[in-house]
């Protein structure tokens, strides 16, 4: 680690639960992001400043006027630019040693495994209830960790699942898309949510790379923004689960 890096990261480095053993493991990780919406952004954002060596963007989407309150790496030059490729011009700009690497489609069956295979962490902020059960079933087969957001209105949720252990899965909690699909262009956002949200992803995705003793495997943090609360609650293993966790 040269003086430019240390000086970089020094704020973390002095903190006594990272040191300079804790930012190597940052340095040296691998995390996955699908989708590059109002949750990617932050998410990428604080990854990247934190030092994460390692991170896939994943989107097919192209920035529009729309996105704009709440999708912080985008402006108004942006529009009508793929998401995955302005999102890299913005972190290069941030900091050129993290290493991008951008997917421009969108995630399926078919290509799912040639892009979740050298990434040890996912990171779920899609809009759409198909591509999150597709993306829990896949981390839950091959045992990786999925942490995973979702915001609506002005409510927001985290999950994280360590499949490398025995526990419930996203399925447990949900076993089928409701009838009517509840997202931003549907029901709208408070712009704060997805910062907050995103931010807390990040968050427990770093305390997962430094194997912080704070788990919070097994457990939805539920944020209500109006009334500045937030709660957990225990998902449990469900018994009729598809994937038989």
């Amino acid at each position: 680690m040269n003086l430019d890096t240390f000086e970089r990261f020094e704020k973390q480095i002095i903190l006594k639960k990272i040191g300079l053993a804790g930012q190597k493991k940052i340095f040296a990780s691998s995390v996955l992001i699908v989708g590059m919406g109002g949750l990617g952004c932050p998410l990428l954002y604080y990854l990247s400043a934190s030092g994460v060596g390692k991170i896939g963007i994943v989107d097919f989407d192209k920035v529009e006027i729309s996105n704009l309150n709440r999708q912080s790496l985008f402006n108004l030059k942006d529009i009508g630019k793929h998401k995955v490729t302005q999102a890299k011009k913005a972190i290069n700009a941030l900091n050129k040693k993290i290493n991008i690497i951008t997917f421009n489609k969108k995630l399926n069956k078919k290509n799912i495994k040639k892009i979740f295979r050298s990434f040890k962490i996912i990171c779920d902020g899609t809009d759409n209830y198909e591509t999150r059960f597709l993306i829990n079933d896949y981390c839950k087969k091959n045992r990786k960790i999925l942490i995973s957001s979702a915001i609506s209105k002005f409510d927001g949720q985290l999950m994280k699942f360590n499949f490398k252990k025995k526990g419930p899965c996203f399925r447990c909690f949900m076993p089928e898309a409701p009838d009517v699909e509840n997202n931003c262009q549907i029901e709208g956002i408070f712009s704060p949510v997805a910062g907050i949200m995103g931010s807390l992803q990040a968050n427990e995705v770093l305390k997962t790379i430094l194997n912080s003793n704070y788990e919070n495997n097994k457990n939805m943090i539920i944020f209500d923004s109006l009334k500045t609360e937030f709660r957990k609650s225990k998902i449990l293993i469900n018994p009729k689960c598809k994937n038989k966790c």
